[in-house]
């Protein structure tokens, strides 16, 4: 039996996924959880199969808590479904660690082939994904300047975008104003930018912007 825990904020998303995975035969579902500090404390005193992950959630991302879980349980595959195109986030993920990535858009056949691939240990990327890994490898030196941020630089930038103010990114990271306006300083300097409004037109240019 393949037992599967949910992280994702919105219950809409939760229970479609419990009604799909509980109508496939040798699969049920371990636990849902609606934010990502939630997840790890459960991680920690119980055991799954694999983790459905979403990325964007209130609190800990989804990226912090793959990364967490890379630390933690090294050995569970977490799948990624996202809301996120593949050229958005896939590549990232799956530098950090993700044995899978779908977006949720895709089949529910899809989803549950996913579930059984990164179980048995496979990779399941999907044919985007794939020639995009293929051109990361090629073309190393090719990276786009946001590729070179680290995990919370590249938070905190999709957060700029979305036209945040340092006090709300803070509050919703859970850091200070003073880490959070270090980072965007980091940030806007590997990036050679200078402002905002450059942030948003570099998102728009590049298909970042949600």
């Amino acid at each position: 039996m393949i037992r599967i825990l949910i992280v994702d904020d919105h219950d809409i998303v939760r229970h479609g996924l419990k009604r799909i995975f509980e109508n496939i035969p040798g699969m049920e579902i371990a636990a849902e959880q609606d934010n990502g500090t939630d997840a790890l404390h459960w991680l920690r005193y119980n055991d799954c199969d694999v983790v459905v992950l979403d990325i964007s959630m209130p609190g800990r991302s989804g990226i912090e808590v793959l990364r967490q879980l890379r630390e933690e349980k090294p050995k569970l595959p977490i799948l990624i479904l996202s809301n996120y195109t593949e050229d958005q986030y896939a590549v990232r993920l799956i530098k950090s660690g993700a044995a899978g990535y779908l977006t949720k858009g895709c089949t529910t056949a899809a989803i549950v082939e996913a579930v059984r691939d990164v179980v048995s240990g496979k990779k399941h990327f999907s044919p985007a994904v794939l020639e995009m890994l293929v051109n990361e490898i090629r073309i190393p030196e090719g990276k786009l300047p946001h590729e070179h941020l680290s995990d919370r630089e590249f938070k905190i930038f999709r957060l700029l975008v979305a036209g945040k103010s340092i006090n709300e990114i803070a509050e919703q990271l859970f850091i200070s104003n003073k880490t959070v306006s270090t980072h965007k300083a980091h940030l806007m300097e590997k990036m050679n930018l200078h402002n905002v409004a450059d942030l948003v037109r570099y998102a728009i240019t590049h298909k970042i912007a949600d």
